[in-house]
This record gives structure tokens, C-alpha cells and sequence, in this order.
């Protein structure tokens, strides 16, 4: 928005990470909500009930930089401080048990990431 050369990332830009739209967050919350009982518990005992919910797969940071330079149109240039920390290695869902049942997320990273910087632009100045 403020057509600024360059921006700087931290780190080596090799860190992975996971992303997931979060009408995919809601949808996967209503399809294991809606399950019929047998099939719930035929997957999963009461001591560990937990569901990961995320995409499945991963980028890395290099990744996700020029994907959302393309997706809000930066035209600037992405530099990288590697004197900064990296943050984790990786942070993957195993999303297994969600995909067992038959969900999967609908919206890919570049399309969400359109859609809320369009919402952003939208309701910026509403604040």
C-alpha cells in the first residue's frame, strides 16, 4: 500500500510453514460436528480426541513472501535479514484423522490470500 522498495523478511527465508483459510477452518469444524457418532469414535478413543486441522502441506517462508508479494501486487523488491532469528524450523499439521473423514481444505494459500487482502482493502478505513 505504501509502495515502499523493499521489504525485509527475518532469517534465511528456509523455515516452513503451514496455512489454512479460515472458511476451511469453519467448514472442517462443521463436517466433524456433523459425523454420525460411529464414525467419530471409530477413529478416535476419549484419551485422544484431538483433531488437527491444516492444509497439509508446507512452504517455505521465500515461498510465502512472493506469494503474497503477487497476491497484494508488490512490485518492490523482498530482501532478507538473515541476522534474525528463523523461529522454528517447521510447523506442519498432521491433519490425518480430519482427511480420514473426508474433509479437505477447498481454498489454496494464493486464492485466501486474495480474498483477505480484498476484505482488508475494503474495510481499512472503517476502523
Amino acid at each position: 500500500m505504501k509502495n515502499l522498495p523493499s521489504v525485509t523478511i527475518w532469517g534465511t527465508r528456509t523455515p516452513r510453514r503451514e496455512f489454512l483459510y479460515v472458511n476451511d477452518m469453519v467448514r472442517a469444524c462443521t463436517h466433524v460436528m456433523n459425523l454420525e457418532k460411529s464414525i467419530y469414535e471409530k477413529h478416535l478413543d476419549l484419551m485422544c480426541s484431538h483433531i488437527n486441522v491444516g492444509a497439509g502441506e508446507d512452504l517455505t517462508i521465500k515461498k510465502l513472501a512472493e506469494t503474497v508479494k503477487d497476491a497484494v501486487g508488490y512490485q518492490g523488491e523482498i530482501e532478507l535479514d538473515p541476522d534474525k532469528p528463523n523461529g522454528s524450523p517447521r510447523k506442519l499439521m498432521d491433519s490425518r484423522r480430519l482427511t480420514n473423514f473426508g474433509w479437505k481444505p477447498e481454498v489454496a494459500l494464493k486464492e485466501g490470500l486474495i480474498k483477505s487482502y480484498k476484505l482488508f482493502l475494503k474495510h481499512k478505513d472503517k476502523s
